[in-house]
């Protein structure tokens, strides 16, 4: 935990309100893991169910790890020509869409519990 906390405080402004926010989301009120892989943060239950990744114009990227597979039935998140992963972009905790994203979170979170993680690999050309 400690090297995420160290990851947070390595950024300012919004990005560091939005990512500590998040990562107390993630780990306070659904109890995931937060692990380092990949220079980002991940959060585990039984397997990988989503990352915060930082990205240009100080937002955040806060994407589901098996996107594809969850309903987005509340239209929040965004696939971006991605076979598996589904994310939404985050510039101001202010526009942050607390509770479709807390249906997402649940979603995810019964996934992992529910069904096992298989890979899904981009077709070849």
């Amino acid at each position: 935990m400690e090297q995420v906390d160290n990851f947070i405080y390595r950024f300012d402004g919004a990005q560091r309100k939005i990512l500590r926010y998040l990562h107390e989301l993630l780990t306070e009120e659904f109890h995931l893991e937060a692990k380092i892989r990949y220079k980002i943060p991940f959060y585990y239950g039984r397997t990988w169910i989503c990352y915060l990744n930082p990205i240009k114009n100080e937002g955040i990227e806060f994407a589901f790890v098996r996107g594809k597979e969850l309903s987005n039935h509340q239209g929040v998140l965004d696939h971006r020509e991605r076979v598996q992963v589904a994310g939404i972009e985050v510039y101001q905790l202010a526009d942050f869409p607390r509770e479709e994203m807390i249906e997402v979170i649940h979603e995810a979170v019964l996934l992992d519990e529910t069904t096992p993680y298989r890979v899904t690999r981009r077709p070849k050309d």
